[in-house]
């Protein structure tokens, strides 16, 4: 994975140099905006480049696809300039996209950490307390959270662009950017999907629950998290219909997996690890999948009980663990444990028959692995 490393550097690099620029212009403006480039900053430093890791293999698995018969050694090597740097500007604007996600995300679901440190509207409510400001900090901190976030999206769209316009081609220009507002538009109804389904749930029937759980996980995250990101990074390098086509039936069964490790995470992650707080998501209500597969195991008395928990902010640690237990014991845990490894088998089987480069599906494989089998 050492060429993935070296890409991660890249990225934050090019999101370091483009954001100097651009927050030199902010202070400009006036001093009191030096705390939103300075939180900013933040954002955009480290994490996991999951996003920015998919987007450069599928750009790599169709640069390469004449070397689909080799041994998945080292091949098609890059090299600085060009294609590369539009490439490093594209996936480096995914990911200034993603932390606009993460900061209207923790607004939404009223989180107050992220990655084991105050979101950003916990931030700017801190700030307003240490600075003895008048009127409502809580109010100043969702108000300036929600125009960072529209920040990070204004300049996730103009740093695409400043990729797009490294490429010489004008067809791969286009197919690119559709899939980036394809993306765009996915995710927020996916988030939609989401907040609705934490109330809409009881008008529903409960056989519906379970699919409509799937869906929310199929537009929130899983096309957003992975099956995007190497259609965006194929369409730089002018993928084909076939080739497109192979990605879709691989990034889409591995995003469902990779979102069931997460409902995993938001409900039994250590803390320490995944930087949020235990059993988040119960507090959250989330009407995950692996919620839905619990009330279709427990008995009409405890599924009362454990709806009447869910989503409540102020679950107390033995009613979390008291949940906790109510899902392990229902065999919910062990559902959704076999159905990341059924959708990861059937991602492996179709990178396997796709026409693309040996040694970019090999690394593919590799962070398909990486995703589904992570503690944070």
């Amino acid at each position: 994975m050492s060429e993935s490393i070296r890409f991660v550097d890249l990225i934050q690099s090019r999101i370091d140099g483009f954001f100097d620029a651009r927050a030199s212009i902010l202070v400009s403006i006036a001093d009191e905006l030096s705390p939103v480039a300075a939180f900013s900053r933040e954002f955009l430093s480290g994490g996991k480049r999951f996003r920015a890791l998919f987007c450069f293999w599928g750009w790599q698995a169709v640069r390469t696809a004449d070397d689909a018969g080799d041994d998945g050694g080292e091949t098609g090597a890059v090299t600085a300039g060009g294609a590369l740097d539009a490439v490093v500007s594209v996936a480096s604007a995914l990911e200034l996209f993603h932390a606009a996600a993460l900061v209207h995300d923790d607004l939404i679901d009223n989180s107050d950490t992220r990655r084991g440190k105050p979101a950003a509207h916990k931030r700017f409510e801190h700030l307003h307390a240490s600075e003895g400001w008048g009127g409502s900090g809580a109010m100043f901190g969702t108000g300036a959270a929600t125009l960072l976030g529209d920040l990070l999206l204004i300049l996730s769209d103009e740093l695409f662009d400043e990729g797009l316009t490294q490429l010489v081609s004008a067809p791969a220009r286009r197919a690119t950017r559709a899939e980036f507002n394809r993306m765009r538009l996915d995710v927020t109804a996916g988030q939609y999907l989401d907040i609705f389904e934490e109330i809409g749930w009881s008008g529903r029937p409960d056989s519906e629950q379970l699919e409509r759980a799937e869906r929310v996980i199929v537009y929130k995250s899983a096309k957003y998290s992975i099956e995007s990101p190497l259609l965006i990074g194929a369409s730089l390098a002018g993928a084909t219909v076939g080739q497109l086509e192979a990605l879709r039936a691989f990034g889409l069964p591995l995003g469902i997996a990779y979102q069931l490790r997460d409902d995993l995470l938001g409900v039994f992650g250590d803390a320490d690890v995944t930087g949020k707080p235990s059993g988040d998501d119960l507090r959250e209500g989330k009407r995950t999948v692996l919620i839905a597969l619990t009330r279709q195991a427990i008995p009409s008395g405890a599924r009362a009980a454990l709806d009447e928990l869910l989503g409540d902010p102020e679950l107390t640690p033995e009613q979390i663990r008291t949940m906790q237990l109510t899902i392990r014991e229902s065999g919910a845990v062990d559902t959704v444990e076999r159905m990341i490894a059924q959708n990861v088998a059937r991602a492996i089987e179709a990178l396997d028959a796709a026409p693309l480069g040996a040694a970019a599906k090999g690394q593919l494989r590799d962070l398909a692995i990486a995703v589904t089998r992570r503690s944070a």
